[in-house]
């Protein structure tokens, strides 16, 4: 099992000193994995629809601004040594992919083999249209491109490539990275991104427990068997995608009493927390990514030595990869306070619970993806 945290791009804590002290302190407690979101501009006119959101509304915070994530990586490259760094996600029409390429092949170079591009095809029409990026209707078949394009930078020499969205050659692609292939982990839970997970991906990489996305243990379990589908029809083996969870977590503190039913997953006591991790890794979730909820530093940082003292040792046994059918289905329901999801819940709990999901969504401070 591996655990890691998502980092603010933007906000109060996305400063120099407070990123490196949350980084720092990752990577000296073992954890396996920093990511870092991405946007490079927000149009101040829009009318998308932001997936992570009950209301569909896109955080209104935006004058403080995103930092580029590929830049942020570097930094904290710089100020850790074991802990992974990836994207969650990079918008991969946003960018030109051979230059994105040489980028995270050289990070991943001097940083020693560290790096996980976490991608993903975007939601935001207007900020493709401020990039001049491939056409917002497109953006699925030209990330497509983009990944068997970055995998050729990373893996031929001489590259030669004559695509749809791009053409090249022949030319040197160099340096190559460190660990010979970047893992690619494609977010996203729609048909389209599970077809993409399942053919040419190393991971899945969804965010859950964000209304409306629940991905509660049931849903994940279900999509992650059409993930396999997919890579069986593609030739390749279901067991080689990593499936990954990103949700925000909350510890209670020290003697706080179990939170009942009416309860958010991931937010309650150890405990609780560990009867959470349990019932996603009975359905084959092997590396978690956990999102602060607050903006105060001392308490993120006592946030992640709790969890590395007081629920992590418990719950590093991996559970069966990728378990489906019947036994999935008894260890979700055996999992305390956790309903399988949306589409099967069932009673007053199961609404309960998403009743709190959509109450925590609009305490906390937004995500992104």
């Amino acid at each position: 099992m591996h655990f890691g945290f998502s980092l603010p791009g933007r906000g109060p804590l996305a400063r120099p000193d407070s990123l490196v002290k949350l980084a720092r302190k990752a990577d000296s407690l073992g954890y396996a994995s920093l990511f870092v979101t991405d946007h490079v501009v927000i149009p101040l006119r829009n009318e998308s629809s932001y997936p992570y959101s009950p209301t569909g509304k896109f955080a209104d915070d935006w004058k403080e601004g995103y930092l580029e994530p590929l830049a942020l990586m570097s930094y904290l490259a710089g100020a850790t040594s074991t802990v992974r760094l990836g994207t969650s996600v990079l918008i991969l029409p946003y960018r030109n992919p051979v230059v994105v390429a040489k980028m995270l092949a050289t990070l991943d170079v001097m940083s020693g083999g560290r790096v996980i591009l976490g991608a993903g095809v975007g939601w935001f029409k207007e900020e493709f249209e401020a990039l001049q990026a491939p056409p917002f209707a497109e953006r699925g078949r030209a990330s497509d491109e983009y990944i068997g394009l970055m995998r050729a930078c990373w893996t031929r020499e001489p590259l030669e490539w004559n695509g749809t969205y791009y053409r090249l050659g022949p030319v040197s692609a160099m340096p190559k990275p460190l660990q010979g292939r970047i893992p690619i982990w494609t977010g996203g839970h729609t048909g389209a991104a599970l077809r993409r997970t399942g053919e040419l991906a190393d991971g899945w990489h969804p965010i859950g427990l964000r209304a409306p996305a629940a991905l509660y243990p049931e849903e994940y379990a279900e999509k992650a068997a059409v993930i396999a589908d997919w890579a069986r029809k593609a030739g390749r083996d279901p067991k080689e995608i990593t499936l990954t969870f990103r949700a925000p977590l909350e510890l209670h503190p020290r003697g706080a009493k179990a939170s009942g039913g009416d309860r958010v997953p991931f937010r309650g006591t150890p405990a609780e927390v560990i009867a959470d991790i349990r019932s996603y890794q009975a359905v084959g979730v092997t590396h978690f990514i956990f999102d602060f909820t607050s903006t105060d530093l001392r308490a993120l940082l006592t946030l992640m030595e709790r969890f590395a003292s007081d629920v992590r040792p418990m719950v590093m046994r991996a559970g069966p990869r990728h378990a489906r059918g019947s036994a999935a289905r008894r260890a979700v329901k055996r999992a305390s306070g956790v309903r399988a999801g949306p589409r099967r819940a069932r009673g007053a709990r199961g609404s309960a619970t998403r009743r709190a999901v959509k109450r925590a969504e609009n305490r906390a401070p937004r995500g992104d993806r």
